[in-house]
């Protein structure tokens, strides 16, 4: 075979596999995370966006979970992960890789549930956590019915859901539980991977509010922007002012600009219970896990031109779709984390 036919079948293969056939333009650098199924509504559109004004640089970011992506991460796969934990000095001691973690957004986990009329429900901290243990069972118990005396609830057992095993809401909820109930703290805990007594599972936030709903008298949680995009009922929640807060942009934003000044540089914080009387109190960062340096200088570099663009332009672009964008000074601190990412490839 001669170099011509050579070449002529590598051009059809490139042509086939959908890619650039100059030979004059130089390949997208490819950037792929992963991590937790919570943003990925947000990082889908954040993705999209970035690689359509961007084509030198192209992004993607796989759902899965929060401690699948802190594992992947930590042993130095992949260039970016996602999670709602924030990681403790032992874990970043333990990676492969040196890391550090920055928020991208605000997130709130709310309860969701299945009632007829479907009514809002106040809950507090408390009479979740019996509910999540299994110590409430009906909607007539007299714990529930007191927090809601203007709506009549239904005599019906109470059939809880779920996450799966390492999911960032998982450790969201369980903080805000075990900081409000301590038999819940003392049999469950807080953790991504709660052994909880009672209920059925959902892997993904889609499952959650599936089951939810075909379930009568079903509770469960998810993130508020995936409650949003569904007709699931989702309850007002009491905060430590003793105020019922719905979930929202301000309230999950109140809670953060309320806690902002002790936020520490590292981002190493729980912003669950704010004390702002309008603070809606399971809130949290998002956070995303970074290496220092990359496989590559020019991996590195594509990755930071990726992650200033989501703390500026995607801010924009997640306010659109309804999320609680961080406070300037949490930008600023994000921005200034980044000048750790070094421009130059780590030795292994």
């Amino acid at each position: 075979m001669n170099c011509k036919k050579i070449v002529s079948g590598c051009l059809l293969l490139i042509v086939m596999a959908g890619l650039p056939v100059s030979l004059h333009a130089q390949a997208a650098v490819s950037i792929v995370g992963s991590g937790s199924n919570v943003p990925t509504p947000l990082y889908s559109v954040w993705t999209d966006e970035f690689n359509k004004k961007d084509t030198k640089v192209q992004v993607r970011y796989l759902s899965m979970s929060t401690m699948e992506g802190i594992h992947q991460i930590s042993a130095g796969s992949g260039d970016f992960a996602a999670g709602e934990i924030p990681l403790t000095h032992e874990q970043m001691d333990s990676a492969k890789v040196s890391l550090i973690q920055i928020p991208t957004v605000l997130v709130g986990i709310v309860p969701i549930y299945n009632l007829p009329g479907n009514p809002e429900v106040n809950f507090s901290g408390e009479v979740l956590a019996h509910i999540f243990m299994g110590t409430i069972t009906n909607w007539k118990d007299p714990r529930i019915a007191k927090l809601n005396p203007k709506i009549k609830l239904p005599d019906l057992q109470i059939a809880v859901v779920h996450r799966t095993q390492g999911k960032g809401s998982n450790y969201i909820f369980t903080d805000f539980l075990s900081r409000n109930s301590p038999e819940f703290r003392s049999e469950v805990g807080k953790t991504a991977s709660p052994n909880w007594p009672v209920g059925v599972d959902a892997n993904r936030g889609e499952d959650m509010i599936t089951k939810v709903a075909s379930i009568q008298g079903a509770v469960g949680y998810v993130e508020l922007n995936f409650a949003k995009r569904s007709d699931i009922g989702y309850g007002a929640v009491e905060n430590p002012a003793g105020v019922f807060v719905k979930a929202t942009a301000a309230s999950i934003s109140a809670a953060c600009k309320s806690l902002a000044g002790t936020i520490p540089s590292d981002f190493r914080v729980s912003l669950i219970n704010a004390p702002a009387q309008d603070a809606y109190p399971i809130t949290s960062f998002t956070w995303l896990y970074l290496p220092t340096s990359n496989a590559s200088a020019e991996r590195s570099s594509a990755l930071k031109e990726f992650l200033e663009w989501s703390l500026r332009d995607g801010q924009t672009i997640a306010k659109g779709l309804g999320y609680a964008v961080l406070p300037p000074t949490i930008q600023s601190k994000a921005q200034a984390a980044l000048t750790s990412m070094q421009m130059a490839s780590r030795t292994n």
